[in-house]
């Protein structure tokens, strides 16, 4: 699809070149080439999704989030998020590998969600209930991680660093800040076994593992699903302990498999360290 529809407006990718240009040049970024490959209108969520050709496209277009935050001024759409083709491949290869990987677990019930991230942009997913409870334990995306759990049929059952959440209800456990983070796998796993649960959820640093029959599952990483986008899709509030040093070492990681912009990457970080 070259073009999206808003009203009366057509969204075509030629339209929304000569925008960014327009954008880029009023306000004194540097003029480069750029290529749009598709544009996407998702009426239901007033959502623009741009397709770049590449990353350095992409990096264009959203020119340190200011181009496209005017963009979104100009359009008077929701929201605008750009992907390169890149990007949508990678998770596309690494959502396909997933599917295979749930086959014949106790994550089976988790195929129709993968199937429809698939299709994405735009995101709709199947409702799903009933698949029993989930330990989630309470790290940086702590929203997202419940919010997956609640959306796919999973009661979650929440465990944190005491005071790490103060306005939450949850089972606090004594711990690091840094786990906060970088979650003790070997601690998780012994709090599942005690409450009879099969499945850990939270901001591991893989996608998923199996360890003594227990799933521990990160599923931004598993979806392919990047910072700012599950920050719209599932919300975000921040943990009120974190440990400054690993925060680096989190978002480096985040960054580098491409779910996090680099800026906004250091803009966490800038934010973090001036407190």
């Amino acid at each position: 699809m070259h073009g999206a529809v808003q009203g009366d407006l057509m969204f075509t990718k030629e339209f929304i070149t000569e925008k960014v240009r327009e954008i880029r040049k009023r306000y004194g970024f540097e003029e480069v080439p750029f290529f749009i490959d598709e544009v996407i209108y998702d009426s239901e969520g007033d959502k623009l999704f741009i397709i770049a050709r590449d990353r350095s496209d992409k990096s264009t277009i959203i020119g340190n989030s200011f181009v496209i935050g005017k963009l979104r001024e100009e359009l008077g759409v929701k929201q605008v998020t750009v992907y390169s083709k890149l990007d949508l491949l990678i998770k596309r290869k690494r959502v396909l590998k997933n599917i295979r990987r749930i086959e014949g677990t106790h994550l089976e019930f988790l195929k129709p969600i993968l199937e429809a991230e698939l299709k994405f942009p735009p995101r709709k997913w199947p409702e799903l209930n009933d698949n029993g409870e989930a330990l989630v334990f309470l790290s940086f995306n702590a929203k997202a991680m419940i919010s997956f759990a609640e959306k796919v049929g999973l009661i979650p059952v929440k465990v944190g660093i005491k005071y790490a959440f103060p306005k939450w209800e949850y089972e606090s456990t004594e711990g690091s800040p840094k786990e906060v983070l970088f979650p003790d796998e070997e601690k998780l796993i012994g709090i599942a076994k005690k409450k009879g649960l099969r499945i850990i959820i939270s901001d591991f640093p893989f996608d998923l593992k199996f360890k003594e029959d227990i799933a521990l599952l990160n599923p931004l990483r598993f979806l392919h699903m990047g910072f700012f986008e599950a920050k719209y899709f599932f919300g975000f509030e921040k943990p009120v302990i974190l440990d400054k040093n690993a925060l680096v070492d989190f978002v480096i990681s985040y960054v580098h498999e491409g779910l996090m912009e680099s800026t906004d990457g250091a803009n966490l970080i800038w934010r973090e360290w001036k407190r």
